[in-house]
C-alpha cells in the first residue's frame, strides 16, 4: 500500500509510519507541520527510501491534494493534542482538528480512498464506573477533547452524506518511544532522572487506561483492513492505573526518590476517570500484547538510552512552557 500518515512525524504518528515501512513494506507519505511536538528525528530507524517526507500543513489543500496523490488510503494522527495548552490557548486545536481534518476528508473524498480518523477516549469525558463504548454518549471536558469530538463528527457526516470510506479509532493513553516530555510518562520520567520536581495535578487519583503505542499500531492495522466505513472502533490498553501510580513505579526505575513528589493545583476541568471497551476491535482480531510493567520499563530504557533525542527539547521552548504551567523552573 502507499500511504498518506498526517501528523507522521509525532508521537504516535512516527511509530505507525515507522511500522508500517519496516514491517509491512508499505510506501509512507508523511505530511507534518513540524510545530514542537513534530520532528524528522522521530522518523529514524525507517527503511532508507520507504518514507516521503512532506512539511505542510493539514489545513492547506494544495499542498494535501498533492501529498495524497496516488496514495491508497489516509490515516490522520495529525492534531495539537495537549490538554493544558488547549486550555491556555485553543484557537489552534479548532484549526488543526476540526478545519484540518474537513480538508483530509474533502480530499480523500474526491481521490476516492479511505480514510481514517485517529481520535481519543477524552472525547467521552469522564466515567465513574464501567467503560465506555463506540455508542456512548459525546461529552468532551476540554477544548483538545472538543475539537477531536468535532472532528469526529465530521468524519461521521461525511459518511452519512456523501458515503465516503470514513471510520474512527479511538484510543486510550498512549505511552512509549518518542512521546513529548509535556506528558506525563516522559515528563516524571526525565524530571527523575534529573532529581528536578515531580508535578502531580490534584491527588494524583486520575485514572487512566494506559496503552503502549506499539499495541495501538497494531489496532489502526486490523481496523485498516477489516474496519467497516461509518463505524468508531475503541482500543484500550490492558491495565488502569492511577497517575500517582504510574508516578511512583517511574520513581523505582529510575531510582528516584518519591519526595520529589509535588503536588500541584488540579487542572481546570479535569476528567477523573477514563476506561475504554475494546470489544468491537478485539472482534476484529486484535488483542493489546503489551502489559504495563513490560511497557514503563521499555519506556523509561529508551528515554535512558536516548537523551541525544530529548536533551534539545528539554533545553527549548519546552522550558519556557514548564515554567509558565507549574511556576518552576526545571534544573540544567
Amino acid at each position: 500500500m502507499k500511504l498518506l500518515v498526517c501528523g507522521g512525524a509525532g508521537f504516535i504518528g512516527s511509530n505507525f509510519a515507522r511500522i508500517r515501512s519496516r514491517d509491512h513494506g508499505d510506501e509512507v507519505v508523511v505530511l507534518d507541520k513540524l510545530t514542537y511536538a513534530g520532528r524528522r528525528e522521530n522518523l529514524a530507524g525507517a527503511p532508507d527510501g520507504q518514507i516521503e517526507f512532506v512539511e505542510a500543513d493539514i489545513a492547506d489543500r494544495e499542498a494535501v491534494a498533492r501529498a495524497i496523490d496516488g496514495c491508497d488510503v489516509v490515516v490522520n494522527f495529525a492534531a495539537e493534542s495537549h490538554v493544558d495548552r488547549s486550555i491556555a490557548e485553543p484557537d489552534a486545536f479548532i484549526q488543526t482538528d476540526v478545519f484540518g481534518t474537513f480538508v483530509l476528508l474533502e480530499a480523500a473524498r474526491d481521490a476516492g480512498i479511505r480514510h481514517l480518523q485517529i481520535s481519543t477516549d477524552e472525547v467521552y469525558g469522564s466515567i465513574e464506573d464501567g467503560s465506555f463504548t463506540e455508542s456512548s454518549p459525546i461529552e468532551p471536558s476540554s477544548p483538545y477533547s472538543a475539537s477531536k469530538a468535532g472532528g469526529d463528527l465530521l468524519v461521521g457526516a461525511f459518511q452519512r452524506t456523501y458515503g465516503a470510506d470514513a471510520l474512527i479509532v479511538r484510543a486510550s493513553n498512549n505511552y512509549g518511544p518518542y512521546q513529548h516530555p509535556e506528558k506525563l510518562i516522559p515528563l516524571m520520567v526525565l524530571n527523575a532522572m534529573a532529581g528536578d520536581r515531580l508535578p502531580v495535578y490534584g491527588d494524583g487519583m486520575q485514572v487512566r487506561n494506559w496503552l503502549f503505542t506499539e499495541d495501538f499500531a497494531s489496532a489502526i492495522d486490523v481496523v485498516l483492513e477489516r474496519g467497516e466505513a461509518g463505524e468508531v472502533y475503541n482500543v484500550g490498553g490492558p491495565e488502569e492505573l492511577p497517575n500517582i501510580d504510574v508516578v511512583k513505579r517511574i520513581i523505582d526505575l529510575t531510582g528516584g526518590d518519591e519526595s520529589l513528589i509535588e503536588y500541584v493545583d488540579d487542572r481546570l476541568g479535569h476528567d477523573r476517570r477514563y476506561s475504554l471497551s475494546s470489544d468491537r476491535t478485539e472482534a476484529l482480531g486484535w488483542r493489546a500484547q503489551v502489559h504495563f510493567d513490560e511497557g514503563i520499563e521499555r519506556t523509561v530504557d529508551w528515554y535512558r538510552d536516548n537523551r541525544d533525542w530529548w536533551e534539545p527539547i528539554r533545553s527549548g521552548e519546552y522550558r519556557e512552557y514548564y515554567e509558565r504551567q507549574y511556576g518552576t523552573r526545571l534544573g540544567a
